[in-house]
């Protein structure tokens, strides 16, 4: 079916066929033991359009020994070439079928079409690269002398477990599914409980690309029954968790047991700093973009304006009129912003912005849950900017993980730099400037995993990906991510 045809007929019905529902487990599709199913919700209409298994401990075990097996079964004795082969034909049948995983991220998540769409390239260039990457990843000699040889091996680090956000289930399943798999490591995914479709189908593709049964499964169910029951198993050898910094700190107990490898992105409050001097056009689009992309629900997001005071009036004047112009609407009709994920979540935004009218904050536009103008349903919230907000406050200082933009003045280079420090995240910076060695100056000071000049998202899966305090540790995406699934091994010998 062509994307014509799929999204007339989500439009119509409100779903599409032949979704998977059921947990992938050993190269096999499989209900819960208990029978138990939930329910998936389209943010765009608050409706129920599909339903999936829901398991716990008895499918995680199932998983988990399903990727014991495979971990030293064939899928140990490939050669790299032969894995990349493999990867390859994953990113072929993502492209195969981009039309169906588009439509069923956009029901799932709230997205728009476009950006779901987007979502799909990106998760296929993952597979792609590391690839490429398989049989590149190698170790060293090491110069002891002429009586030793010594040299190290990347070898896989085993059972790798994924737990998988809800604001891009399919992308992040890749950046991270795909490099596990690369390094030689067996995976077991948790997709989130609000958004289990795309992973599925992922599972689907990567078995029909030829990777052996138990090489890749999915649990589907909520966090605190399947999630929890993964992330403290006693057969997962790593845990990869993008999500909460509540959430991750349970993580880190529970994989504390029994002494298990993470890599945690725990989300931001990433400042973009805009220089008098600098582009203005480029720097608007970069905050518009950062804002507003996925209704804001993005641990990068550009989520903080710092904006010298020269230029403040006229740029926020123009950002106004930029962010008033907005559309909103169901994401296959691609608005300029889509709904937000959950009715949960819409409450928890708008409760942000009721506390942020007590103390009287200069909200310039928006600031309240809406619908759909179309059809008066589903979970929106409106593009919100407040304006000239005190370090100390909440909308500066919390990740809110909406359309919500917090607008901070500074006066002089180091009260940026202060300000862009000033909180306990440190995912993302942007900086727009015409001096370029001033900005690789601020680069250098502002604490934060990556930092963007002049493009806000600049890079893709080669740039190495993290954050520094409260949005946790590790490295995703390029070969830092290699390193991420793999434990290296040093050999030294006399001759």
């Amino acid at each position: 079916m062509d994307l014509s045809a799929l999204l007339a007929l989500a439009q119509r019905t409100g779903t599409v066929p032949d979704l998977p529902t059921r947990h992938f487990i050993d190269g096999h599709w499989c209900a819960s033991a208990s029978g138990a199913e939930m329910d998936s919700w389209d943010p765009g209409t608050g409706r129920v359009f599909v339903r999936f298994a829901a398991g716990g401990s008895t499918e995680v075990d199932a998983a988990v020994d399903a990727a014991r097996r495979a971990l030293g079964g064939p899928w140990s004795r490939l050669k790299p070439g032969d894995r990349a082969h493999m990867l390859r034909a994953v990113a072929q049948g993502l492209r195969a079928q981009a039309d169906l995983l588009a439509v069923a991220e956009t029901l799932d998540s709230g997205k728009r079409l476009l950006e779901a769409q987007g979502d799909v390239r990106s998760a296929a260039a993952c597979f792609d690269y590391y690839a490429g990457a398989c049989d590149k990843f190698h170790g060293d000699t090491i110069p002891l002398g002429p009586d030793y040889l010594a040299y190290t091996l990347n070898e896989p680090v085993g059972v790798t477990a994924h737990v998988i956000p809800w604001n891009y289930p399919l992308s992040t399943a890749a950046r991270g599914i795909a490099p596990a798999l690369a390094a030689g490591c067996t995976v077991v995914a948790k997709p989130a409980e609000q958004t289990p479709l795309t992973a599925l189908l992922l599972a689907q593709i990567i078995h029909a690309a030829g990777l052996p049964a138990g090489v890749v499964n999915v649990v589907t169910g909520t966090g605190s029954q399947a999630g929890a029951s993964l992330v403290a198993h006693a057969g997962v050898d790593h845990v990869t968790f993008t999500g909460s910094v509540a959430t991750g700190m349970n993580v880190m107990r529970n994989a504390a047991e029994h002494s298990t490898r993470l890599l945690l992105e725990l989300g931001g409050k990433s400042p973009l700093l805009v220089l008098a001097d600098a582009d203005l056009d480029r720097a608007l689009e970069g905050v518009m973009d950062g804002i507003f992309e996925n209704a804001g629900q993005i641990c990068s997001a550009a989520s903080r304006l710092l904006i010298d005071r020269r230029i403040h009036a006229a740029f926020v004047e123009r950002l106004l009129a930029k962010t008033r112009a907005l559309t909103l609407g169901h994401g296959l009709r691609n608005p300029g912003m889509g709904p937000l994920n959950s009715a949960a979540h819409l409450e928890k935004v708008a409760g942000f912005l009721d506390r942020a009218r007590s103390r009287d904050a200069h909200i310039l536009c928006g600031g309240h849950a809406t619908t759909d103008p179309q059809t008066g349903l589903g979970w929106f919230f409106e593009p919100t900017i407040v304006d000239d907000l005190r370090a100390d406050d909440e909308l500066v200082q919390e990740e809110i993980f909406g359309p919500v933009l917090a607008v901070q003045i500074f006066d002089d280079l180091e009260h940026a730099v202060d300000l862009a420090n000033g909180t306990r995240f440190g995912l993302v910076a942007g900086i727009y400037t015409r001096d370029f060695s001033q900005a690789h100056r601020l680069a250098q000071r502002i604490d934060a995993g990556q930092v963007y000049i002049n493009e806000y998202f600049a890079g893709g899966i080669a740039l190495p990906f993290g954050g520094n305090k409260r949005s946790g540790f590790g490295r995703e995406k390029g070969m830092e991510a290699l390193r991420s699934y793999s434990k290296l091994k040093s050999v030294a010998a006399r001759l």
